[in-house]
């Protein structure tokens, strides 16, 4: 398996690191038509703003596609694209194979309702002062996995991975969820177990799929 990389930033770099069979692209090697024919996958951690100006390239390489960018909307008719055209594609905001587990906690949670009066929740996340985004895509999943309106707030400062927690409270008790990412490491390991999945994986479906799907049906949950 041979990985194009877009974007070898903090995140992106560990995918090279970690998995030397990797072409990185950026400033001083744009991807072309040409060049991605040489790869067998495509793993973007581009800003998203940049990341949707290659979308019709990446669509026209015929390439599947892993990526983690993150800060823009998808085009409303992205996934039908996808399956009109036979394509993978894999996405997520955080690529953490333990943030699957994490999902599935939230989802729980979720179902307070049915046993308390009123539950409020609340999400903090914490990162990085070059994250651009904020609140965080993760921060948004675990409020989408919540199924309920949650107060969230975020916090950028030094060099922080990545943290999360989800706060239920009660007139009489609280429980608390949380996830830290310590090391960079954990998004590529995921991004490169994708790609792995995309490629070798026959029950991904056509179109664009999100990685806690993918990591679900591996675990049979």
């Amino acid at each position: 398996m041979k990985i194009a990389l877009l974007g070898a930033g903090r995140t992106g770099g560990k995918v090279s690191e970690l998995y030397p069979n990797t072409i990185i692209f950026d400033e001083k090697n744009k991807p072309t038509l040409t060049k991605l024919s040489e790869c067998d996958v495509v793993v973007s951690f581009l800003p998203g703003e940049i990341f949707l100006e290659y979308i019709e390239m990446l669509i026209e390489s015929g390439l599947p596609v892993v990526t983690g960018s993150t800060g823009f909307s998808w085009p409303s008719d992205i996934s039908k694209r996808l399956q009109v055209k036979k394509l993978k594609w894999i996405n997520a905001h955080n690529f953490s194979l333990g943030m699957n587990l994490v999902k599935a906690m939230i989802e729980t949670l979720g179902k307070a309702s049915e046993l308390f009066d009123k539950p409020e929740y609340h999400i903090h996340d914490i990162h990085h002062v070059h994250k651009l985004d904020s609140p965080s895509g993760t921060a948004l999943s675990w409020q989408e996995w919540l199924g309920h309106k949650a107060d969230i707030t975020a916090e950028r400062t030094g060099d922080v991975v990545g943290y999360h927690h989800l706060e239920l409270k009660t007139d009489v008790e609280k429980i608390k969820i949380t996830h830290e990412a310590l090391d960079r490491g954990i998004f590529a390991k995921g991004a490169i177990w994708s790609a792995k999945q995309i490629l070798e994986n026959k029950e991904i479906p056509y179109g664009l799929t999100h990685f806690s799907d993918v990591v679900k049906k591996q675990l049979n949950i």
